[in-house]
């Protein structure tokens, strides 16, 4: 018996039902759990506290053993949930090295990857709204 997920998802002090629909949420909804807040110059310039996570994007890291590097993102894992930033590895025991995967709760987006027009009409439209508000 497969159910299908709910979007409409009323809040619950229950963690398992918490975890449940993070888990069971569909990729679009994940990138939105994938976002980061925001440097203060970002903030100021878009008018906005947090942006889901991008390849290409410029973080710093706030939180953990790598705390306060800053680095490109490499890959985002939207089914893991799961960021990998440049120059952010460990090495095993066989010599190799292996990215670090973080949580993007952990991160502060420094600079913004704006090669893709799908996210730029979003900021833009955002900036717009932003600008008409303040002149009502």
């Amino acid at each position: 018996m497969k159910q299908k997920f709910s979007i409409k998802w009323k809040k619950s002090k229950q963690k398992r039902k918490q975890r449940k629909y993070r888990f069971k949420a569909p990729l679009h909804i994940k990138h939105k759990m994938l976002s980061s807040n925001i440097s203060k110059e970002l903030r100021k310039k878009y008018g906005k506290k947090s942006i889901p996570l991008r390849k290409n994007d410029i973080v710093k890291i706030m939180r953990g053993k790598f705390n306060k590097k800053k680095g490109k993102i490499i890959m985002v894992n939207l089914k893991k949930q799961w960021v990998y930033i440049e120059g952010i590895q460990k090495s095993k025991k066989d010599g190799s090295k292996v990215n670090i995967p973080l949580n993007a709760s952990n991160l502060q987006i420094q600079e913004l990857n704006l090669e893709d027009k799908k996210r730029m009409k979003k900021i833009i439209q955002k900036e717009q709204g932003g600008i008409n508000k303040e002149k009502k």
